[in-house]
């Protein structure tokens, strides 16, 4: 059977409209009508196919036709799926990958390959098949080649498609081999990389960490540390002891003022000596022990894979609450690089040519009047730079709620990847009855019954103008007596244990059912494979993602930098099979 016999077939056993089916799968009806036509097929592997595939198996659920599942959905569409789409299947993720690494324009790409910008957007999400693929790609690859051959182009091409540079060096090279991953190759860091950083960040221990590097019994020391100013130093090995020495007098130093620290520096090679890392990452700590608030530029026009080693080295110093991250919007790929580091009392700065890191220089001074200027260099640069993620901890408890009034307002279907059911699809007495199990004073219960009936009203709220779709896994009992699930309450910044009895337990999740069932707008899947048992992911679709974490300390880390929100939402799709 081709696949629009199946859908068809699906529609006529349920008895359901073709509205009726878009409706449950969040796809449009004309969308809907082309499969059942034949007119279009999914791709294998896409949102599109993983969307019809979870809508048309919880209308059966919902009918109660349980042998159609979704594992057995799947298969017969998969199957049924022309095998002549697998080469465009590879060049639309492909394709999509390297318009975000590389950050291309859209519009200045339309207007070099006389496409129209809308017809772009619609191949890149795989909505239009180009009649002519390899003419379509060759345009696309002389772009590239002729507009993003700078050495920092051609390093972020080499991480994501897994060539050497050396592959790349010609512009013959480099076309050809393009050509070629588009078609063939995978992207061969953003999966693995989100899921370590992802992983890592599930399982730290903010208290275990501060024991470990014994932070709680660092002492700042108060004797003056005397620099010979102005310095330079020259060279690899010379910088690295001028960031250390620039961090020896912050600290030392009696102001008060936060430090402002902005690079797009190479990092590899300064990062090559261990024994600088740890250095440094002491200095950080003496910087927060010491109380100083840091702004961070964070350069993220580097290769993901970069990137993401960055950003996980970050999450101690994120969770202090002394950090603000940013990001510099539209960077063009620079033939300079350049530092920029002050503080209250003295300031270092920088400067290299890309590819030649060894022939660069640092300056350090605490001369009042430079100081001053970099000073006033660092707040014009914050002026321009905007965040890269909003990072709520329980102090800023009320700042959060603020949030969350706002982000109910963002127009986008939302999708949530959860370690267990929600805490708004609870009812009020199961949980006044786990409270009470679980000894919790009178107003803590109080505390936690409104957090849950707000939550509740932010949902409703929320699908007003879209749809919500959760996922969790159903835990089987022998795992879950290993393991037991705890109530999900890192919105109320609740740090204590709140395990479920297996029963209870089991009985939210046929309450979530009933909710799912009681609001149109409301989706969930039960099924999803368990992946994290301390991070919830929030996803308003194309603007925000959220990741909260639940245990030591309970945080949240809002993303709307545009790379991170499309690697997180895309990081979805294979945790879900």
């Amino acid at each position: 059977m081709k696949f629009k016999d199946y859908l068809n077939q699906y529609m006529e056993m349920l008895g359901c409209s073709a509205k009726e089916l878009a409706d449950a799968c969040e796809l449009s009806s004309a969308v809907i009508s082309r499969y059942r036509t034949g007119e279009r097929e999914p791709a294998k592997g896409s949102d599109q196919l993983e969307k019809l595939i979870r809508g048309t198996a919880m209308l059966f659920e919902s009918k109660g036709m349980a042998d159609m599942s979704a594992e057995k959905i799947r298969a017969e569409l998969e199957s049924s799926l022309n095998l002549k789409n697998t080469t465009f299947e590879n060049f639309v993720k492909n394709f999509d990958s390297l318009i975000s690494a590389l950050n291309i324009n859209m519009k200045a790409l339309a207007a070099a390959s006389s496409f129209d910008v809308s017809y772009l957007y619609r191949v890149r999400a795989g909505q239009r098949h180009p009649s002519d693929l390899n003419a379509f790609c060759s345009n696309l690859c002389r772009y590239i080649v002729s507009r993003h051959s700078t050495p920092r182009d051609k390093e972020i091409v080499a991480s994501l498609t897994g060539y050497a540079l050396e592959q790349l060096q010609t512009d013959t090279d480099y076309m050809n081999q393009l050509q070629h991953w588009l078609y063939h190759g995978a992207v061969t860091h953003t999966a693995g990389d989100m899921e370590q950083f992802l992983n890592n960040l599930d399982s730290f221990n903010l208290d275990e960490y501060i024991r470990a590097i014994h932070f709680d019994e660092l002492k700042v020391p108060a004797i003056p540390f005397q620099i010979y100013s102005p310095r330079s130093y020259y060279g690899i090995e010379e910088m690295r002891k001028g960031e250390l020495d620039f961090f020896k007098h912050t600290v030392l130093a009696k102001s008060m003022e936060p430090i402002f620290m902005c690079s797009d520096m190479p990092m590899a090679d300064m990062a090559k000596d261990m024994d600088f890392n740890r250095k440094w990452m002491f200095a950080i700590a003496m910087s927060l022990k010491k109380g100083l608030h840091l702004n961070i530029i964070h350069n993220i026009d580097r290769p993901f894979h970069e990137m993401m080693l960055g950003l996980e080295s970050w999450i101690p110093i994120y969770m202090t609450g002394q950090v603000s991250p940013y990001h510099l919007p539209n960077m063009p790929t620079p033939v300079y690089h350049h530092f920029t580091y002050v503080s209250g009392t003295v300031a270092l700065a920088g400067e290299c040519i890309s590819g030649h890191h060894d022939h660069g220089k640092y300056y350090l001074t605490n001369n009042r009047e430079e100081v001053a200027y970099y000073k006033q260099k660092a707040a014009d640069l914050l002026e321009k730079a905007q965040p890269l993620m909003e990072i709520f901890r329980a102090e800023s408890e009320t700042r959060f709620e603020t949030y969350q009034q706002t982000e109910v307002q963002e127009p986008g279907n939302r999708h949530n990847l959860l370690s267990a059911p929600p805490i708004y699809t609870i009812t009020p007495e199961l949980l006044t009855r786990i409270l009470k199990r679980a000894g919790l004073s009178s107003k803590d219960q109080e505390r936690l019954l409104y957090h849950a009936e707000n939550q509740r009203r932010l949902a409703k709220k929320t699908m007003e103008h879209a749809l919500i779709f959760d996922e969790f896994a159903t835990i089987p009992e022998d795992e879950f007596q290993r393991h037991p699930l705890q109530l999900s309450l890192d919105d109320a910044f609740y740090e204590a244990d709140i395990p479920y009895t297996y029963e209870e337990y089991l009985a939210h999740i046929r309450f979530t059912k009933d909710f799912a069932a009681a609001h149109p707008h409301y989706k969930v899947s039960a099924e999803a494979k368990q992946t994290f048992r301390n991070i919830q992911i929030h996803i308003v679709e194309g603007k925000l993602v959220r990741i909260s974490k639940s245990r030591t300390p309970v945080i949240h880390f809002v993303i709307r930098h545009p790379k991170m929100v499309h690697a997180l939402e895309h990081f979805v799709s294979p945790i879900t099979e």
